[in-house]
């Protein structure tokens, strides 16, 4: 392509071009995963834990959200973390919403409830281990995360032929985004706990299908609507 002004970025030129030869026809099906904000307590395991936002969290999630609503449907997680800004949100838009039961976070077993200080204080090598290795270091009591993985894949691919082609949101939680983004990339299982995924934090997936194949791509992650074009409901 020769020399290319410095402001040019060549992955945008090659995604122009390819963007060119794309069947009229073709499908894409968009998702936006948003973890929950803050809630009472502040930072701790939760898991199945069932606390609401704190008022700190209700302003993570609207301030995020705002006027921005760009979806057909709502998909949210039952724990009222997740489901009570779910709810408002559906409402305000005039929006479907549904429940997800597979989409609550990973169980922690003896850990839920616990911050990572007091984990820490009762066995300094617990997280370590839990973080460089969680397939084979299972907290006492608590899912797997082969069987996390197998509840949270298998929702998400029904979810993806069930709305083919509709723009949705799921409400829910760090350790189920970080698994559905896992799977998206092909990433190890064992790896997943290497992307970080803040309070209110949102990041888009797109399916493109061509045809019976369906090929997702991660377009951001942990970014804000306003600034990938997201302001009006498509």
């Amino acid at each position: 392509m020769g020399n290319l002004p410095g402001a040019v970025n060549p992955v945008w030129i090659w995604w122009l071009v390819v963007s060119q030869a794309l069947p009229d026809n073709m499908e894409f099906t968009t998702v936006d995963l948003i973890r929950h904000g803050e809630p009472e307590g502040g930072s701790r395991y939760r898991g199945h834990i069932d606390d609401p936002l704190s008022k700190r969290g209700w302003e993570q999630m609207r301030s995020v959200v705002e006027e921005f609503a760009p979806w057909n449907r709502v998909l949210t997680s039952p724990l009222s973390r997740c489901r009570e800004f779910a709810v408002e949100l559906a409402e305000r838009e005039q929006i479907p919403m549904e429940e997800i039961r597979d989409f609550m976070e990973i169980g922690f077993g003896a850990w839920e409830g616990k911050s990572a200080k007091e984990l820490m204080d009762d066995d300094p090598e617990s997280l370590r281990r839990f973080w460089s290795d969680p397939i084979n270091n299972t907290p006492p009591d608590a899912e797997t995360i082969g069987d996390f993985s197998q509840r949270i894949t298998v929702r998400w691919e029904q979810i993806i032929n069930d709305f083919r082609g509709e723009h949705m949101l799921v409400v829910g939680h760090a350790g189920v985004i970080r698994m559905i983004i896992s799977h998206v990339l092909g990433m190890p299982m064992e790896r997943m706990f290497r992307i970080d995924v803040p309070n209110a934090g949102i990041s888009r997936i797109q399916i493109d299908h061509f045809g019976e194949e369906s090929l997702p791509r991660l377009i951001f992650h942990a970014g804000i609507l306003e600034q990938h074009g997201a302001s009006e409901k498509a």
